[in-house]
């Protein structure tokens, strides 16, 4: 039971006592560093059961929850607030409690329903980029952390290997590679994405020679033969023409080994696997079934439609005349095939860029006129863009980040950063550079994910690579700096420590209270999908302690108790800085 929980019982009883009222719960909230205290209870609320001065009733209870209970060691009142003092014994016995938990914060599995999480979802005509490495870290992250709240959870990803957007790439691939295959210098998800910005630029050249003949631009779009001819891909794949399948499963193939390469290096895995090319066969099925019951309607060119109009939304196309899918119609097939695989799944997440908010209210819509009752459950992890200091970034213009080039990029910021510092000098080259793609690595993770998911970033890495401030590296060195101190503590590990042993200073207090809150804390980032508030708790963390470290001495506290004490307490810091770097996937380096 938490401190807060165990309070309230004491407050509601005080209530029930002194003005024989029942109060249905109690507002808490941190006491304010001006007045003495560690935790507040909010007067106000309770005027709605109880009548009278909030003052005098905060003193009132006050004073009953000083004399009935033994972890009260003060209090005081300001207008409608009560300050609670709590005895130094209570956050010791807590500290006991915990500090030899290696998975402290987490919580066994506790939930028979499981949930699947989505991310990364790229299409197969480019390599990842900036964008896609916010979504993968998100997404990674949210599922790390469900795991560590007592969630079962699958990670998955849709493969957006279909469309036209592929067939873009295939084409080019087609007119202009002559051949061209995949280096050691040039990976597969690299050399695709190159023939889909060479497709648009043919494709914007023909438009303009379209235009000169006296088309509309809306026409010369529509008209441009490079375009038909992709179309006319799409359908003969659709239809299994062997040269186009053949040709799709060779591309397709290259970009699945790069992007492997790209996940390996950013330190992401998944449980498995969907691809667009088989669920939207399933979605059609669906489709046809919609159509019977009433779901869909037909209209008179062929093309099926779901009207939501009713619902506050619009009409939305669910098969396009030709009989060839759209989006929606393989995520719906999508969705019911991995209920179908994995039964046990009572909820999804999908990690997709606020762009597509829309598209997924009327998916979640849809599949529940469908009939799915597991389609309350279905969550979408809506999140802001990721802009550079030159602007925004365009795939099909060859202006996007590459998340390969960024990821070496900021570990060689880092190493320029290291070297400035200085203190490197008994690193082999090996451990160096495995240093700086940790500090690199950690730097990029960390400025995405402290943001709220909802808010739109503008990444620069300079400025994530820092040593100071709420940056990865700055947690990352605290951390290696308390192992430095592990090393050289030297503590007898048998000698057994009561609260009379130890007076805590008031940096020692501070510090186990932020600790006791980690595990509220993790609980709160799953209910909001948030790895936001994980890491920013961290940085809270670490601030405390490097006050404690400069306040108090650690290694040369005035008895071996005090001295073992603050050594377990810089322990225990340590392993929830690693816990809570670890659900956001960024390693911890034992040495900086």
């Amino acid at each position: 039971m938490t401190l807060q929980e165990t309070l309230e019982l004491h407050v509601k009883a005080a209530i029930k006592a002194l003005f024989q009222s029942e109060l249905e719960s109690v507002e808490f909230q941190a006491t304010r560093k001006e007045f003495a205290g560690d935790v507040t209870v909010v007067v106000f609320p309770m005027l709605r059961v109880v009548k009278g001065n909030p003052v005098v009733i905060g003193e009132q209870v006050g004073q009953y929850l000083l004399d009935n209970v033994d972890l009260v060691k003060g209090f005081n009142v300001v207008k409608g607030f009560l300050n609670i003092e709590i005895n130094d014994s209570y956050y010791f016995n807590f500290f006991q409690s915990v500090k030899d938990q290696m998975n402290y914060g987490f919580v066994e599995q506790k939930d028979d329903k499981a949930v699947m999480v989505e991310y990364s979802s790229p299409n197969t005509n480019k390599p990842l980029h900036l964008g896609h490495v916010r979504n993968v870290l998100l997404g990674y992250s949210v599922a790390e952390i469900l795991k560590a709240s007592g969630k079962n959870v699958y990670k998955t990803q849709i493969i957006n290997d279909r469309g036209i957007h592929i067939c873009k790439s295939m084409l080019a691939y087609q007119k202009f590679g002559e051949g061209e295959t995949p280096t050691e210098d040039l990976k597969g998800d690299k050399l695709v994405g190159n023939y889909y910005v060479k497709f648009d630029q043919e494709y914007k050249s023909e438009i303009s020679e379209l235009i000169a003949q006296g088309q509309s631009e809306e026409e010369a779009k529509k008209n441009a033969p490079l375009l038909l001819e992709a179309q006319e891909m799409l359908i003969k794949w659709e239809a299994g023409d062997n040269d186009v399948v053949a040709l799709w499963k060779k591309m397709n193939q290259w970009v699945y080994d790069g992007f492997e390469v790209t996940y390996k290096n950013i330190g992401v895995d998944f449980d498995t696997y969907y691809y667009e090319s088989n669920t939207y066969l399933l979605g059609k099925e669906f489709v046809a079934e919609g159509l019977k019951t009433g779901v869909f309607e037909q209209d008179a060119d062929g093309s099926v439609w779901c009207d939501l109009t009713e619902d506050g939304l619009d009409r939305k196309i669910v098969l396009r005349a030709d009989g060839t899918a759209v989006y929606m119609t393989q995520d719906i097939g999508t969705a019911i095939q991995r209920i179908k695989d994995y039964p046990d799944v009572g909820g999804m997440v999908y990690t997709v860029g606020n762009e597509q908010d829309y598209h997924f209210k009327v998916l979640f819509l849809i599949l529940k006129k469908l009939g799915f009752d597991w389609a309350k459950n279905l969550f979408h992890l809506s999140y802001g863009m990721v802009d550079l200091p030159s602007g925004k970034m365009k795939s099909r213009e060859g202006t996007v980040v590459d998340a390969d080039d960024l990821i070496q990029e900021m570990a060689d910021t880092a190493e320029e950063i290291s070297k400035e510092l200085g203190k490197l000098e008994d690193y082999s080259e090996d451990e160096k550079q495995a240093l700086y793609k940790t500090i690199g690595l950690g730097a990029l993770k960390y400025y995405i994910l402290k943001v709220d998911p909802k808010k739109r970033i503008l990444f620069d890495p300079k400025e994530s690579i820092d040593f100071q401030g709420n940056t990865g590296p700055f947690i990352q060195y605290t951390y290696a700096r308390i192992q430095s101190i592990l090393r050289k503590a030297n503590v007898d590990g048998n000698v057994t420590l009561s609260a009379a042993d130890v007076s805590l200073h008031d940096k020692e207090k501070q510090l186990i209270k932020q600790l006791e809150l980690f595990p509220e804390v993790i609980q709160n980032a799953a209910e909001q999908h948030s790895p936001a508030l994980i890491a920013n708790y961290t940085y809270d963390l670490v601030k405390d302690f490097n006050s404690f470290y400069q306040n108090v001495s650690i290694l040369g506290a005035d008895s071996d108790e005090e001295k073992s004490f603050r050594v377990a307490l810089s322990k225990l810091v340590s392993q929830t800085i690693k816990n809570a770097f670890q659900v956001l996937g960024i390693e911890v380096p034992e040495r900086m």
